[in-house]
C-alpha cells in the first residue's frame, strides 16, 4: 500500500548484523506440493482441508459432533499431504529396514531439504566447504508411540521415532557439521528454528543454515485432547478474523529455508526469495494467568523486541502473517497485542498512524493449523506474495469478530484479495507471528530482495 514515510525508509536498518538472505525453499502443505501450486491455492482463496482419510485413521469410529464429548473428536476434517508413506531410501542412503522404522516426518523433512538445496542451486560437495547448521520445528511423536504399541522396539525404531532425531537425520543425511538441533515449543516450533537459524547466520556461527518444521496428524490420540478441551472448530475450518471463528482445525505439512548472508548471496549471484531483517522469541511467563491461556503483555513484548532487533519501524510494515487460529479467545487477545505494540513503536519513531494501511491475515484459512509446521508455513506465504506482489484474502471471512477491535490502528483484516504495493523504490516488508500453548511467542521480520 502506499502512504509510506519515505525518511522512515531512510533510517531503518538492524543493529545486529548483517541481513539474511532466503536463497531456497522446499515446501509440502494441504492441497499444494511445491512453490506453485501453493501459490496457486493462496491467490485462488482455496481451502485445502478435507476429511480425514482412512490412510491415517477411521474417523467414523471417532467423530462425535457434541462438542466436548470425552474420547471422541467433534471436527471429521483436516489439512492432510499425498503419499507419506512414499521414499526414496536409497537416494538417502537409507536401507529399507531402517527406512520401515522412521518417522514420515523425518522422511519428509530429507526430501523437503534436499528440494530446498536444489532450489539454492547447493551441491553436497559445496556443503561440505561451509559450516552449515539444521534447525528444525517438530512436536508430534504419535510415529513413535504407534511402533511402541506394536512392540517394534530395535534401534532403529528408537532413532527412527525420536523427535530429536528431525535435524539429526538431515545433518547426517547431507554431511552438515554445523550446530543440529529439534526445537519444541508447540505451535511456535519452526517459527523458534528459523529465530535460531537467522541468529546463527547472522552472528557468523554458521555459514548456510537449513530452517524449517513438520507436522503430521496421524493418529486420533493427538487430537482427542483438543477436542475434549473445545478448542476444535466443528466445521474443520480457522476462521480468523470471523464472528464464527470458533477453533481451529489440525493439518500437516512441511517446509524448510535455506538462509545465507545477504552480502555473501549478493557476491556468489544467488536468487533472493527474500530477506529476513530481525526477529525475537519471549514467552508469557504467568502473565496470560493460567498456562494455555495466551498473554496480550507477552505477545506486545515480543513485537516490540522483533522491530527493535530489525530496526524497522512499524510505519513500513506492510502486512502481519497473524497466527490466527481463528478461536474466540485467542484472536482478540492477538490483535489487542499488535494494536498496543505498534501503536507504541509508532510512538518510538514519532510518525502518525496511518489507518488500515497494514494488511492483517492468517495461511491457516487455507490450510489450516499446521501447529509445529505452521510458522515457516506463513512466511512461505508471505515470501510468495511479496514476490508476486498480491495480498490474498482470507478465506470465508463475511462477518468480521465483533471483540477485534482496529479502531485507530494501521491494521485491516484481509478480508479480499488485493495487490501489495509498496511506495515505489522500497521493498515491501511484513511480520509473522507465531505462539505456541506453552507461551512462547515469536516474531520475524521479513522484507522482499531488491528488484533487478
Amino acid at each position: 500500500m502506499t502512504g509510506r514515510d519515505e525518511s522512515a525508509h531512510t533510517r531503518a536498518g538492524t543493529p545486529g548484523g548483517t541481513p539474511v538472505a532466503v536463497v531456497g525453499i522446499g515446501c509440502r502443505f494441504p492441497g499444494a506440493n511445491g512453490l506453485a501450486q501453493f501459490w496457486r491455492l493462496l491467490s485462488d482463496g482455496g481451502d485445502a482441508t478435507t476429511d480425514v482419510p482412512a490412510s491415517r485413521y477411521d474417523i467414523d469410529a471417532y467423530h462425535d459432533p457434541r462438542p466436548g464429548t470425552p474420547n471422541r473428536i467433534v471436527s471429521r476434517r483436516g489439512g492432510f499431504l499425498d503419499q507419506i508413506d512414499q521414499f526414496d531410501a536409497g537416494y538417502f542412503g537409507v536401507a529399507p529396514r531402517e527406512a520401515e522404522r522412521m518417522d514420515p516426518q523425518q522422511r519428509l523433512l530429507l526430501e523437503t531439504a534436499a528440494e530446498a538445496l536444489a532450489d539454492a542451486g547447493l551441491t553436497r560437495d559445496r556443503l561440505s566447504t561451509t559450516r552449515t547448521g539444521v534447525y528444525v520445528g517438530g512436536m508430534s511423536s504419535a510415529y513413535g508411540q504407534l511402533l511402541s504399541d506394536a512392540s517394534v522396539l530395535d534401534l532403529h525404531a528408537a532413532t527412527g521415532g525420536a523427535r530429536s532425531f528431525l535435524a539429526g537425520r538431515v545433518s547426517f543425511a547431507f554431511d552438515l557439521r554445523g550446530p543440529s538441533m529439534a526445537v519444541d515449543c508447540a505451535c511456535s516450533s519452526s517459527l523458534a528454528a528459523l529465530h535460531l537459524a537467522y541468529q546463527s547466520v547472522r552472528n557468523g556461527e554458521t555459514q548456510l543454515a537449513l530452517a524449517g518444521g513438520v507436522n503430521l496428524v496421524i493418529a486420533p490420540e493427538e487430537t482427542i485432547p483438543f477436542s475434549a478441551a473445545r478448542m476444535l472448530a466443528p466445521d474443520g475450518r480457522c476462521k480468523f478474523g470471523s464472528a464464527h471463528g470458533d477453533g481451529f482445525v489440525r493439518s500437516e505439512g512441511v517446509a524448510v529455508l535455506v538462509l545465507k548472508p545477504l552480502d555473501r548471496a549478493e557476491a556468489d549471484g544467488d536468487a533472493v526469495h527474500a530477506v529476513i531483517w530481525g526477529s525475537a522469541v519471549g514467552n508469557d511467563g504467568q502473565s496470560g494467568g493460567y498456562l494455555l491461556t495466551p498473554s496480550q503483555p507477552g505477545q506486545e513484548e515480543t513485537l516490540r523486541a522483533a522491530y527493535a532487533d530489525a530496526g524497522v519501524p512499524a510505519a513500513l510494515v506492510d502486512y502481519v502473517e497473524a497466527h490466527g487460529t481463528g478461536t474466540p479467545l485467542g484472536d482478540p487477545i492477538e490483535v489487542d497485542a499488535l494494536r498496543e505494540a505498534f501503536a507504541q513503536l509508532y510512538r518510538d519513531w514519532g510518525l502518525p498512524v496511518v489507518p488500515g494501511r497494514t494488511g492483517l491475515g492468517s495461511v491457516k484459512a487455507n490450510i489450516g493449523h499446521l501447529e509445529a509446521a505452521a510458522g515457516v508455513a506463513g512466511v512461505v506465504k508471505v515470501l510468495l506474495s511479496m514476490r508476486h506482489r498480491l495480498m490474498p484474502g482470507l478465506v470465508g471471512l463475511r462477518t468480521p469478530n465483533p471483540m477485534i477491535d482496529l479502531t485507530g490502528s494501521p491494521f485491516r483484516l484481509q478480508a479480499e484479495t488485493q495487490p501489495w504495493e509498496p511506495a515505489e523504490g522500497v521493498p515491501a516488508r511484513a511480520g509473522v507471528s507465531s505462539f505456541g500453548m506453552g507461551g512462547s511467542n515469536v516474531h520475524v521480520v521479513v522484507a522482499e530482495a531488491e528488484r533487478q
